[in-house]
């Protein structure tokens, strides 16, 4: 390759390697943050080969290889100026052309001092020493390579290098960047109201410092998942303007002994030195979870990790203006240690939203939403009992996104009865193709569940009726409203609720005289009240008032690895007598509300199999048509 052509190719390679460094420096890069990359061990080796093809052209001279038959030729015309002999090469320079450096391949020439003599070519001889070019070669060799490292580190940002295992991998927000206020928050007031404590310490210390006062170090939020306790925790730190230290227990804990232990440091220090502020610890069962309740070994490290935490929360001064707070659905399982006073020594319920709550965390997520006049969220709250925050949200986006689908200009009520149907029953299976009888049975299946619900008097009104396949294994469903929220349930609305899930059943038997297996979920949560009602609530009249099951408790107490069972084989025999008894008393009963109901369900059946969804309103009329003013 001509030497002009290398030193161009030289220069492109050596200006691309300049633009790669220098990106982050280019001024349209200057407001935005470098993409991280994963560090690849790749990039050595692409390094290595571009810098062996290089070093030919780095470390040479810039002289012309000519043949031997060429030097021989210019011996003979005398019109080199001067030549070294070395063990390798014969380098020299011409006469005639001056600046002209020539180098050839020595070879076995036993008369080429003699023929120098002849010409009177002036020549002398050379040692080459490839030690110091060797040593230099390499260091230029080291260099690029710590050049690629440390652009390497310089992509893969913070806390992602070797030396960095034992650091924090907290989110830190500040002030600013926490948009989140208790105007945000709905649905869990009394939490609110416990929380609003630790923004006024936060806020005002000194008015708790000034009576002596002790702030709780520490801040448990207990609740099932989804009910908003991470949106809690922001919402405090917004509303007491400190940083937010966030992580996850899951991430203290790697592979390498000491790193959770030195990363809980590490996350402590950083927060002494952002005082007052928030370490916000989500999932703490991962970390806090009981010493010694794994009975395959333990885990070693994570002990070590939960230990250094308890270690740096005993370690912080009450009125250093850290709190901590953490997050978990399973606080049976936390370690004693965590919940004592001094660490973690309050705790706040994060509980399903009421009604009302409900209604709220509505409104919080339609703020944005083109909503029809006829849409009211207080039925919609009332249609959703038992729902968190996160799914009455995302019934909100599914009834726009339906909405927009259908290219509606705002959303109405049908789009949110069809979220609501999706989020309970699943999404539809229109593609599901069922055969005329199976489409019978599930039309007179689910009538049965329904003019049960409508007949016994504490079972929650119908509001619809379909046999259209949803979900995995859905054929079809009954939906009741619930008029109120309950907490508590009498054994007449016990069995009331057992007659409703025997009424498929029952409704098969007696139109079909058999059986199928479409009521298998239904038995199931009929048997679970029916033994409930006698093992756990006392409802059993030849049993009494006594619980045969323990509550579930938490495995780190010595008796949690017995049995559950503390009766002997003659009780338990009696226990299953008396759940078919309250089973069969219950088939019993729906038998006969439905056979004096027969025309209904025969007239609701027909309707269900052409309509495939019919409304609650129409079955009562069809009931106070047929039956007037007949009790269950």
């Amino acid at each position: 390759m001509p030497s002009n052509e290398k030193k161009d190719l030289i220069g492109k390679i050596v200006d691309k390697f300049r633009s790669l460094f220098n990106s982050d420096d280019h001024p349209k890069n200057k407001n935005t943050l470098p993409p991280k990359s994963r560090f690849s061990i790749w990039y050595f080796l692409l390094a290595m080969l571009f810098f062996s093809y290089l070093q030919p052209f780095l470390f040479s001279e810039k002289v012309e290889t000519v043949p031997y038959s060429q030097f021989k030729k210019y011996i003979t015309e005398g019109n080199m100026e001067k030549l070294t002999i070395g063990p390798e090469n014969i380098n020299g320079t011409l006469s005639g052309n001056p600046g002209k450096e020539f180098t050839t391949v020595r070879v076995d020439d036993p008369g080429l001092v003699k023929e120098l003599d002849e010409h009177m070519i002036t020549y002398t001889g050379h040692y080459e020493n490839k030690l110091w070019g060797s040593i230099f070669s390499w260091v230029i060799y080291m260099g690029f390579f710590f050049l690629i490292w440390a652009f390497a580190m310089k992509k893969m940002g913070p806390g992602m290098g070797v030396m960095s295992f034992g650091k924090s991998k907290a989110k830190i927000f500040a002030e600013s960047d926490i948009k989140v206020s208790f105007a945000d928050v709905a649905g869990i007031d009394e939490a609110k109201e416990e929380l609003q404590e630790v923004v006024e310490f936060l806020s005002t210390p000194e008015k708790f410092q000034k009576l002596g006062g002790r702030i709780p170090k520490g801040v448990l939020l207990v609740g099932p998942p989804g009910t908003g306790k991470t949106l809690l925790a922001k919402a405090v730190a917004g509303e007491a303007k400190v940083p937010f230290f966030s992580i996850s227990g899951s991430e203290f804990v790697e592979m390498f002994v000491g790193v959770g232990a030195a990363r809980v440091r590490d996350l402590f220090s950083q927060a002494a030195a952002q005082a007052p502020c928030i370490i916000f610890i989500d999932e703490l069962d991962a970390l806090g979870k009981a010493r010694g309740m794994n009975v395959m070994g333990g885990h070693d490290e994570r002990e070590q990790t939960l230990n250094q935490l308890l270690v740096e929360m005993d370690g912080f001064e009450t009125n250093t203006g850290v709190i901590i707070m953490a997050a978990t659905n399973r606080p049976e399982i936390l370690d004693p240690a965590l919940l004592r006073p001094g660490r973690l020594d309050r705790q706040v319920l994060v509980d399903r939203p009421d009604i009302n709550g409900r209604e709220a965390i509505l409104k919080i997520h339609s703020k944005n939403v083109v909503l029809s006049p006829e849409v009211d969220l207080r039925k919609i709250a009332g249609r959703t009992p038992g729902f968190v925050g996160a799914d009455l949200a995302n019934i909100i986006n599914e009834s726009a996104l339906l909405a927009a689908r259908n290219n509606k200009e705002k959303v109405e009520l049908s789009d949110f009865d069809e979220a609501i149907d999706r989020v309970i029953a699943g999404l539809q299976k229109k593609n599901r193709v069922m055969n005329l009888k199976e489409k019978k049975i599930v039309a007179f299946h689910e009538s049965g569940h329904a003019i049960v619900a409508e007949s016994v008097e504490h079972a929650d009104p119908v509001h619809k009726i379909s046999v259209i396949p949803r979900g995995i294994a859905a054929l079809g469903y009954t939906q009741q409203q619930p008029t109120e929220d309950r907490y508590l349930m009498t054994r007449s609305e016990l069995t009331d609720r057992l007659a409703v899930f025997l009424g498929g059943r029952v409704a098969e038997e007696l139109v079909f005289n058999e059986a199928s297996t479409g009521a298998q979920n239904d038995l199931q949560r009929a048997t679970d009240i029916a033994r409930s009602m006698v093992t756990e609530y006392g409802m059993s009249d030849r049993l009494g008032l006594v619980s045969y099951e323990r509550p579930r408790q938490a495995m780190f107490l010595p008796e949690s690895f017995s049995s559950n069972k503390k009766y002997s084989e003659e009780k338990a025999a009696q226990i299953d007598e008396e759940v078919t008894r309250i089973i069969e008393e219950a088939h019993q009963r729906v038998r006969k509300i439905l056979s004096e109901r027969r025309t209904v369900l025969d007239d609701l059946a027909h309707l269900l199999s052409q309509k495939e969804s019919v409304q609650g309103e129409e079955l009562r009329k069809m009931l106070s048509a047929a039956m007037p003013g007949m009790a269950a």
